[in-house]
Order: structure tokens, then C-alpha cells, then sequence
């Protein structure tokens, strides 16, 4: 699977595990950045990955920050991509089943690498449910579906 990854400075570490990590579970991964760990702002680098993910370079996504939660806002800002932050296997899977979520989102000073290879595992291992979630997903990218059956 061609996978994107990016981070802010916070996450660099978790960044470069998980694509290594991914690269020997057999992954096509195109690290979006940073190259080091100099302070960087997470928009830049959450709508850079937004736009691999929507325009189809890559299938998935893997957004990190120090919490996860400023660059998942900044990828969800593209209606094309659905990213969830998670933050153990569970969630990962059901942002996949319920939500067809295209990127993940995780916290480096909140997850740990393990924690967040599981996650991954998860989420890139299962399966967009469909059926009744498709017209709920298709609102998320249309808001002007918003109220309709």
C-alpha cells in the first residue's frame, strides 16, 4: 500500500519509527517531512499530506504531532480526507469500518511506538463497512447533504 507520512518537530522520532516500521511490513512510504527536529508549524505539513491523500498518491495517511490533535485538524480542513486521531487499536479500526477514514492521526508525547504500531496495524488492516455508513460519509465531505436521508 502507498503510504503517506508526516509530523511537526514534536513527532519526528514516531515519524521516522513508523516509516521504517512500514517500509518492512512491505509499504510504499513517502515521508512528507520534516528532516529534522528544528521547530516547524504542523499546518504546513497536515496540508501536505492532505493533498497526496486526496489527489491519490497515496491511499493512507500518518499525521503526528506532539498530541495529534493540531495537525488532525489541519488534515480534515481537505473535504477529501477523513482523518482520525486515535490513540489505541480500537478507534484506529473504527475510523476504517464505520467511518472509511483515509488518514490516522496519533500523539507522539502521548503514544508510544508500540501503541502506535498497533493503531496502524489496525487501521490499515481493516475495511470500510459500507452499507448504511457510506451515505453518513458522504455527508462529511458534502455538508450540504446535511439533513437528508
Amino acid at each position: 500500500m502507498k503510504i503517506a507520512i508526516a509530523s511537526d518537530h514534536a513527532a519526528i522520532d514516531l515519524k521516522s519509527a513508523l516509516r521504517d516500521w512500514l517500509i518492512e511490513q512491505g509499504h510504499e512510504v513517502a515521508d512528507l517531512g520534516p528532516d529534522s527536529a528544528d521547530s516547524v508549524d504542523y499546518p504546513d505539513f497536515g496540508y501536505k499530506l492532505a493533498g497526496v491523500v486526496a489527489d491519490g498518491t497515496a491511499e493512507r495517511g500518518v499525521a503526528l504531532c506532539g498530541s495529534g490533535i493540531g495537525i488532525s485538524m489541519s488534515v480534515n480542513r481537505n473535504p477529501a480526507v477523513r482523518c482520525a486521531l486515535v490513540s489505541e487499536p480500537l478507534s484506529a479500526a473504527l475510523a476504517r469500518e464505520h467511518n472509511d477514514a483515509n488518514c490516522i492521526a496519533m500523539g507522539a508525547r502521548l503514544t508510544g511506538v508500540d501503541m502506535a504500531k498497533a493503531c496502524l496495524t489496525a487501521f490499515l488492516d481493516t475495511e470500510f463497512a459500507g452499507g448504511r455508513h457510506q451515505r453518513r460519509v458522504d455527508k462529511l465531505s458534502n455538508p450540504n447533504l446535511a439533513g437528508t436521508a
